[in-house]
């Protein structure tokens, strides 16, 4: 039985298709692929055979021409029917980056492509190891040499770059300190991953406490061709915004998905464990907090769809994107606790698939932006304070 849903009515027959394709890849496909570490490329090749990764790009290109409205409604259902959308929602919001900024050229070439399931579009390169999240200070390189731009420099936690086929990319065209504004200097580019590796870029794995396949990037004098350049030279910090705030929104609906599956999970559990010869359910230290966690839910996910509005509009929505995220993680990350709680003992055990949510849900309050650097943001530029850095 599920609970009731703050917006269950949006795009209901998106929702139920996702149900039924997400029930052909149930707990054990998902805690096989956690054990060994190894990519869902079957679940990823279904969701682009449905048209669900394309879902942003326009009917023209071969996509659905849906709002952001809509792939929140995806990756919501796919993470409340336990799966996992991490190793395919990139390209719903790189989409962002290259729809609101790439050249009618560029869309030519790779839209119909991505939206045929014949090129991914999975990974996202902006995070370095001595920036973080202080994006105006990376220091990945491109310099002009004729009709090439060639790139030096290092990322870090870049998910999905061995299994995709085109990286966004974020690099300094000017030195940060010729610039008048940090944020200025900085250009993206679309590398081509299939004749960058071994030509420049090197990708390293990195193991962590998810399968989440993340890697690390190496450039040393990676030539890409500059009518590979999205937007306008030294603009890149504005056009890698829009799929920052896209990525923030889906990872938001991601967080609403997790959350309804933990609260779906203990309710249920709670309803039918027996002990001291009645339901826990009907103790209301059992109650309260599952509850609790159906509320800060329910109102994360009307967050999240205020955010994908205003995106859909094309109306600023950096601090609302940035708001429906830490409300939706926090609340997940609550629910995810009630829900080992309400457990006890078998919330460890990986056959109920609780503990690899855990895990999983846990990331969001890191990435893609952490809960401090969000309410600096909201600090600074919502309620006028001044930057403390």
């Amino acid at each position: 039985m599920m609970t009731n849903s703050p917006h269950a009515e949006s795009f209901p027959e998106i929702r139920d298709s996702v149900r039924r394709l997400c029930a052909a890849f149930p707990g054990p496909y998902w805690q096989a692929k956690d054990r060994d570490r190894t990519y869902p490329s079957d679940f990823v090749e279904t969701l682009t055979r449905d048209g669900y990764l394309s879902v942003l790009i326009p009917e023209a290109y071969g996509g659905s021409g849906l709002g952001i409205g809509a792939a929140t409604a995806i990756l919501e259902e796919v993470h409340r029917s336990g799966c996992n959308g991490g190793a395919a929602h990139a390209q719903m919001y790189t989409m962002g980056t290259l729809l609101r900024h790439g050249s009618a050229e560029q869309k030519a070439q790779y839209l119909p492509r991505i939206a045929a399931g014949e090129l991914r579009l999975q990974a996202f390169g902006v995070t370095e190891p001595g920036s973080g999240t202080d994006t105006t200070r990376i220091a990945t390189f491109a310099r002009r040499d004729g009709d090439d731009f060639i790139v030096n420099g290092q990322k870090i936690w870049i998910s999905r770059a061995e299994y995709s086929d085109l990286l966004i990319l974020l690099v300094r065209t000017t030195p940060r300190e010729a610039t008048v504004r940090s944020s200025d200097g900085m250009s993206v580019l679309i590398v081509d991953l299939k004749t960058a590796v071994g030509n420049g870029l090197t990708i390293r794995p990195i193991r962590t406490m998810l399968n989440h396949a993340t890697t690390e990037l190496f450039f040393d004098n990676l030539r890409v061709p500059a009518v590979n350049l999205i937007g306008a030279e030294g603009q890149g910090f504005r056009t890698i915004l829009s799929g920052m705030n896209a990525e923030r929104i889906l990872i938001a609906a991601e967080c609403i998905g997790d959350g309804k599956f933990f609260i779906d999970r203990a309710a249920a559990y709670a309803r039918d464990r027996q002990v001291f010869g009645r339901a826990i359910g009907e103790n209301q230290g059992i109650q309260f907090p599952i509850a609790r966690a159906h509320v800060q839910l329910s109102a994360a996910a009307l967050m999240v769809d205020r955010a994908a509005a205003l995106y859909d509009a094309g109306e600023p929505c950096g601090t609302e994107a940035n708001m429906a995220k830490m409300l939706a993680s926090e609340a997940s990350w609550y629910a995810a606790d009630m829900c080992v709680q309400t457990h006890g003992g078998f919330g460890f055990a990986e056959e109920y698939d609780i503990e690899r949510k855990f895990r999983e849900t846990r990331l969001y309050q890191v990435a893609p932006i952490s809960t401090n650097l969000i309410l600096s943001h909201v600090a600074t530029h919502a309620l006028g304070l001044p930057k403390s850095f």
